[in-house]
């Protein structure tokens, strides 16, 4: 709580803020004796019970084993929206928008957002299959934005693309690997092929199995900050754009690999593009010095609210991802034998989505601009609120997998000290 008269410290630089209190410390330490132990028992949940099912031969035990990563990320957004509910409670503030239609009617609205008698949101219906993309200003972007999937109920076919030196991260990285991720060396000479390969499998199987499908990106690759700002303006001037107030230019090459792996594959693929706005940071400021993920919620000062505009895209009628009909659905990329289109088109394409996508983050930037000047929504928006919760009590042990890791350890110690 703020006392009256006083800045509220999610406005205030981390380094500006007071000297922190106990019940932020204790704070901290619930949060960390939560949060660990969750993470701890989802992983143990994979190795126990889910990975055993790796060795047993036949339909059935792989279709298992993949209902069980499946249920072990849903597990994680589930954890991740009760650690929002506990110790940094915060709602997301959702405006959308189509392309060549603009802001959506009451109308359009309603179809997306499903409400209860009480008028409270329970679903959003948004695509099932889509690219999600966003400008990144702190790392807990990710995570709010893995918990609008938790809203939109396809947390459970999340994909993210994460840095190679991540995938042996303890505790983490193996349940990552687990999770079917992506992890790239950030050399595009070897990432190119792996993505499209990784990318097309996982398309071509979302497909099959009429599954939801959601891969969350980062164009910028990196946060906007001090060290990266200088980064983004030579780049610019490089290529002889301008660069940008509040976001940094896009690198296009990822994401269009991406879009022409998955769009033979997957046919109503939609790209959801979110501009994340987070109050309290000033014009041109930079996210991570006034929210990290230990100022979240070690240090209990979420965002009170985090702003998201949606803009949805059909990716084969508003996305110039250029000519696929070389692709075969059929088919994964393997780099031998004849080139694929997902992999090798021609350099012209390229510079077309180049110059789209740099437009975007145009329009983008320009948004973020008008909404620090006006504080409100461009445009006299309405927004939908949505605290960031879990939808039931019961979904509190599914967060932990209902501890079942824990009790299988002691009933196997007592049975052993019975034994003995």
């Amino acid at each position: 709580m703020t006392a009256p008269g006083l800045t509220p410290q999610y406005q205030l630089p981390i380094y500006s803020r007071p000297p922190k209190t106990w019940t932020q410390t204790l704070n901290g330490t619930l949060f960390l004796l939560s949060f660990i132990p969750g993470c701890f028992m989802i992983h143990a949940f994979q190795l126990l019970f889910v990975l055993p099912l790796k060795l047993v031969p036949g339909a059935l035990s792989k279709k298992l084993y993949d209902e069980g990563i499946r249920y072990t990320k849903g597990a994680f957004a589930a954890l991740m929206n009760l650690m929002n509910h506990w110790f940094a409670p915060t709602r997301v503030s959702i405006t959308f928008e189509t392309q060549g239609q603009g802001k959506l009617t009451e109308e359009q609205i309603r179809q997306i957002v499903e409400r209860d008698a009480s008028g409270k949101v329970v679903a959003l219906h948004l695509p099932s299959k889509s690219v999600i993309i966003s400008n990144h200003q702190v790392y807990s972007d990710w995570w709010y934005v893995w918990c609008l999937t938790y809203v939109a109920h396809t947390q459970k076919d999340v994909f993210i693309v994460l840095k190679k030196s991540l995938k042996w991260v303890p505790l983490v990285g193996p349940g990552m690997q687990m999770y079917g991720f992506v992890f790239l060396a950030r050399s595009w000479a070897s990432d190119r092929l792996q993505l499209a390969k990784q990318l097309s499998k996982l398309g071509k199987k979302a497909e099959e199995e009429d599954k939801s499908f959601t891969f969350i990106l980062f164009p910028e690759g990196t946060l906007v900050s001090k060290d990266t700002r200088p980064i983004s303006r030579k780049y610019a001037e490089k290529m002889g754009v301008p660069d940008f107030c509040n976001v940094l230019l896009p690198r296009s090459t990822g994401l269009h690999y991406s879009l022409r792996a998955l769009a033979p594959r997957l046919p109503t693929l939609k790209m959801v593009d979110i501009t994340i706005i987070y109050p309290g940071i000033p014009p041109k400021g930079y996210g991570q010095s006034y929210y990290t993920l230990r100022s979240i919620f070690c240090d209990g000062i979420p965002p009170p609210v985090v702003h998201m505009h949606l803009r949805i895209f059909d990716v084969a009628k508003d996305v110039p991802i250029g000519d696929i009909s070389g692709s075969n659905p059929g088919t994964i990329p393997n780099g031998f034998g004849k080139s694929v289109a997902e992999v090798d088109f021609p350099e012209s394409e390229k510079i077309t989505f180049d110059v789209w996508l740099r437009r975007l983050w145009a329009e983008k930037d320009e948004y973020i601009t008008e909404f620090l000047e006006r504080r409100t929504k461009p445009n006299g928006q309405r927004a939908v609120e949505i605290p960031l919760e879990l939808r039931n009590k019961s979904e509190i042990a599914r967060a932990f997998c209902f501890f079942l890791p824990a009790v299988v350890t002691y009933g196997c110690k007592k049975a052993r000290d019975l034994l003995l």
